[in-house]
């Protein structure tokens, strides 16, 4: 809209047309799709299509930011509209997908726990918008919202192909959605993989191993999927107590314990 107050807006001055970059975009318009299907999915009972659907949404989210860096269409609306996507896909159709098919029986705990996850994936994407600047970017602080989405989702793949249902293990599925909500808004860091310039030629043997990789996950893709997202979300923990318990005393430390200083 323009803006009449400006002294220099003159009457029948024509407004110029912002237009929006399609290419990147399409591929958020698909990831808030998907998050959308795996909200229906969920509330008819279909609960594997909903897991598959968000992790689909993960791999259309995982390019949108790539596409336009590649093809430089980066745009603050496509920065708001990949953060307003990843609520849907990451924190509302998740918590709503996990209530519907483990918590919904536990009454007032159930729907919390579903709301510390929501609530979790706002904090973590707002920090994130604010944070652009200035963090790291060759780590996360926090569990990334779609990681925390394939933890929740991989669950009701995996418990769904075994045939487990969702009230028979409600109070695990409430520490994993707890867990999640949790970890997505500590400060704990997580690897990006934002270093990895895919313009720049790698061996041949890569290929091979991405080979390897796909045919791994499609040999049993709930179990493989639920186990790399457990991990990576376990993986911040497990560096932060190699680091606490293998660091190297401080200087001030080793004078304490240095013959002469009062130590035995």
């Amino acid at each position: 809209m323009p803006d009449f107050r400006n002294p220099k807006f003159q009457i029948g001055q024509k407004i110029p047309k912002r237009g929006i970059y399609l290419l990147p975009n399409l591929f958020t318009t698909g990831a808030l799709f998907a998050g959308f299907y795996a909200i229906v999915q969920a509330m008819n009972g279909r609960f594997e299509h909903a897991a598959v659907a968000i992790f689909i949404a993960m791999v259309l989210d995982g390019l949108d930011g790539r596409v336009a860096r590649l093809t430089h269409t980066q745009s603050a609306f496509g920065a708001e509209y990949d953060s307003l996507s990843d609520m849907v896909s990451f924190g509302v159709a998740p918590a709503l997908v996990i209530y519907v098919w483990a918590l919904k029986d536990m009454g007032k705990l159930g729907w919390i726990g579903a709301f510390i996850y929501c609530a979790g994936a706002a904090l973590r994407l707002a920090r994130f918008n604010t944070q652009l600047e200035v963090a790291d970017k060759r780590y996360f602080q926090g569990l990334p919202s779609p990681a925390a989405a394939a933890l929740i989702a991989g669950l009701v793949w995996v418990m769904h192909d075994y045939e487990v249902l969702g009230r028979d293990i409600r109070w695990l599925a409430l520490g994993v959605t707890i867990f999640a909500g949790l970890t997505m808004v500590s400060n704990l860091r997580y690897y990006s993989g934002k270093e990895i310039n895919l313009r720049k030629s790698v061996p041949f043997m890569v290929v091979p191993l991405i080979v390897l990789i796909f045919i791994f996950i499609s040999s049993d893709p709930p179990v493989v999927l639920f186990g790399i997202s457990s991990a990576y979300a376990l993986s911040a923990y497990v560096m932060w107590v190699w680091r606490r318990f293998s660091s190297k005393p401080t200087a001030q430390e080793v004078r304490q314990i240095e013959p002469g200083n009062g130590s035995e």
